[in-house]
């Protein structure tokens, strides 16, 4: 707390001319400097802040307090600007709202939402959508008393009877699972603790496999079988994945003929399957794990299809096999490898086959008839859009669902009629704004040169009265990590920005699939700095193109998104004025030589086993905790959830607190952590709007000079 002397204590606190309180404005907090030493190859590491990471001690929370306390005070000239934003995003979002129905098992399924209300209701009508609606479940009612509530997962039973869901009302994605009587309305006795969230019926309307977590690390592990109205206790472990690298889940076929069970690391699959009316029957090897091969299966008619990398097919293609025999060695080509068209996936229907790939950043369609008659793309216009497959449950059905949405077309879910190539819009995004029009807003991609000289696309949407120049205030978003590919969709919410002036713009920098598998492995392990410089290259990109300046362009990121920001931090720290790094990744050293914290050992494929020298040796040279120095580090807005399981919350308390130590500018650097939840945010549609205004607010007052 700042010093001050009693005359000016008395000024702050009430001022008796103008009627109006002051705020006191308080210092930054400052950790305690418990020096840990951390030995790795004979190399010695200090960690002055290492003991953050025990959220039992009462001095860490009181520390995070403390940086809420502090980060509040600073956003305070902001107060009146997030409620305005708040208020201005929440308004444009329909709030008694619906999905389009789908039909499945003679029952019309829609997801509603009431007016004034935070959560979905689940419900259904017989056959007919004029039929009476029967209420499933509403997670309004469920999610009382709770501060924070996430449906994980809902599954009817085959014969229509029963329902299971599943919830989780820590944030820590572990989920407890229920059985609802449809008929009575009543719960089953049972429930079924730290599970995934999800679960799969077999036929026979009372088997249910499900997977577990190991509580230490989460990484998924364990699959069992739960026969209904018996002790959970007593169920059965159907398989458990040894192998620390990979992860285990279950699910069904769109035929319903067959239970999958996948076991999966970054870069290796292998699939058991059983038949799903034998749910007591022993899953059978699909294919054996081969190191490096990726596969996924989908079962039609008198074949499986197989998603494949094996024979060298980077971006993938489309192999078949009978039901008897189905390793590899008896595997046929149906889609043969592309060098520069990436297999995304696959849409099977009677009649067609509907291939989902990847060409130039673009995803197409292809849309295929099984006898060769016809093969066409769906038609789509432009280069800054989202594009994927709805539900397409009914194999018999020549109708193809997509939803597509663009920088500034609202998301619509769309219904193609295969045989006559019509389109049937069958919902479009409402947005509850009268200034609100399409032709408002301007959308282009850019291509800029990296280091190496590779060209790395930009997706950029701004409103048409916002001029292009030195003084334009942008905001740059990038991920690239895993191989998750941005694509560039429409957000209500980003209205706030682009009517205020802002340009906003995604890099789709190396690490994501944009341009294919080779575009991930060169952002990947030994090929990590591509995915930061390419970021740093794509904003210097705008600003010598004159779309911004270096004392107007902002940058975002969050997860492993926010260890691109850490890393682009330490290397241009004066070149963005304000970064936000959302749940941000940036201990990566501590973090993956600690085989006991969460997804440690599945993320080795991704960054690198330290415990090898060399990659020990080229994560160091980058980490953004190991290589904060004494910088002039611009303004940063840094948010954390204190249950995350996916980043631990400490990771980007360690951060800040290491930042402030060591920066040299007047820069502001803040903490907010959110203490009730974790790595998604806030539960509720409209909670997790204020987390939004407060990080608007922060940008849009770094632009007006206000802090």
């Amino acid at each position: 707390m700042s010093r001050y002397n009693i005359q000016s204590l008395l000024f702050i606190c009430f001022s008796l001319i103008t009627n109006v309180a002051c705020k006191m404005e308080i210092s930054s907090p400052s950790a305690d400097k418990i020096p840990q030493e951390l030995i790795k190859h004979l190399d010695t590491r200090i960690d002055n802040y290492y003991w953050l990471n025990d959220k039992e001690n009462p001095k860490v929370i009181d520390y995070l307090n403390k940086e809420n306390n502090y980060t509040n005070n600073k956003l305070e000239p902001t107060e009146k600007l997030q409620k305005e934003l708040f208020n201005e995003m929440k308004a444009r979002i329909k709030e008694d709202d619906s999905s389009v129905p789908y039909f499945y098992n003679d029952y019309w399924y829609i997801k509603k939402f009431k007016k004034g209300k935070d959560y979905p209701i689940y419900t259904r009508r017989y056959k007919s959508l004029e039929s009476t609606e029967e209420v499933l479940l509403d997670v309004n009612k469920l999610a009382k008393g709770h501060s924070f509530y996430n449906l994980g997962g809902i599954s009817v039973s085959p014969d229509n009877k029963k329902l299971a869901y599943s919830a989780d009302t820590i944030s820590r994605r572990l989920y407890t699972t229920y059985f609802l009587n449809i008929e009575s309305g009543k719960l089953y006795s049972e429930k079924i603790d730290n599970t995934t969230g999800s679960l799969t019926w077999a036929n026979d309307n009372k088997t249910v496999f499900y997977s577990k977590k190991d509580l230490t690390t989460l990484r998924v592990n364990k699959i069992y079988k739960h026969k209904l109205e018996t002790d959970p206790k007593s169920d059965e472990l159907i398989y458990e994945e040894k192998d620390e690298s990979f992860a285990v889940g279950v699910s069904k076929s769109k035929s319903e003929e067959f239970l999958f069970l996948n076991s999966r690391s970054t870069l290796t699959s292998e699939v058991r399957f059983l038949n799903a009316n034998n749910p007591d029957g022993e899953f059978k090897i699909f294919n054996k794990k081969t190191s490096g091969h990726e596969y996924s299966v989908s079962h039609f008619k008198d074949n499986f299809y197989i998603i494949t990398n094996k024979d060298n097919a980077k971006n993938f293609k489309l192999m078949k096999s009978s039901l008897n025999v189905t390793n590899e060695k008896s595997w046929d080509n149906v889609i043969d490898h592309r060098k520069n068209v990436l297999l995304e996936g696959i849409e099977i229907f009677n009649d067609f086959l509907v291939v989902v790939e990847r060409d130039s950043g673009l995803v197409k369609m292809n849309i295929k008839k099984w006898d060769k008659s016809d093969n066409y793309y769906l038609p789509i216009d432009g280069e800054t859009y989202s594009l994927s497959p709805g539900t397409n449950i009914d194999f018999k059905s020549k109708k193809l669902r997509y939803s597509y949405s663009s920088l500034n077309t609202p998301t619509s879910i769309i219904d193609f009629h295969m045989e006559t190539k019509s389109f049937e819009i069958k919902k479009k995004q409402e947005v509850i704004d009268d200034k609100f029009d399409e032709s408002n807003y301007i959308t282009e991609r850019l291509w800029a040169k990296s280091h190496d000289n590779t060209k790395v696309a930009i997706s950029i949407i701004r409103h048409k009265k916002t001029e292009l120049n030195q003084n334009t205030p942008l905001l740059l978003y990038g991920y690239g990590s895993y191989g998750i590919t941005l694509d560039p969709y429409f957000s209500s919410v980003r209205l706030s920005l682009l009517d205020r002036g802002f340009v906003y713009a995604v890099a789709h920098i190396r690490g994501s699939e944009y341009l294919g598998r080779d575009w991930y492995e060169d952002g990947k392990l030994l090929n990590k700095k591509n995915t930061f410089l390419d970021f740093i290259y794509s904003a210097n990109h705008l600003i010598k193109n004159n779309y911004t300046s270096s004392e107007h362009i902002y940058a975002m990121g969050g997860s492993a998104g926010g260890l691109l920001m850490g890393a682009v931090l330490n290397l241009e720290p004066e070149l963005f004025k304000g970064i936000i790094a959302a749940v941000p990744f940036v201990d990566v050293m501590t973090t993956m030589l600690d085989e006991s914290i969460p997804l440690t050992t599945l993320e080795y494929d991704e960054w690198g086993n330290p415990n090898n020298k060399e990659y020990y040796d080229y994560m160091l040279s980058y980490s953004p905790y190991d290589n904060v120095q004494n910088k002039n580090y611009t303004n940063l807005l840094v948010t954390t959830g204190l249950h995350d399981s996916q980043v631990q919350y400490w990771e980007p308390a360690k951060w800040v607190a290491k930042l402030r130590e060591y920066n040299k500018s007047d820069n502001i650097i803040l903490l907010h952590t959110n203490m009730e939840t974790g790595h998604s945010g806030a539960s509720g549609r409209f909670e997790a709007l204020k987390e939004v205004a407060m990080e608007y607010a922060f940008l849009i007052g770094l632009e007006k000079n206000i802090f």
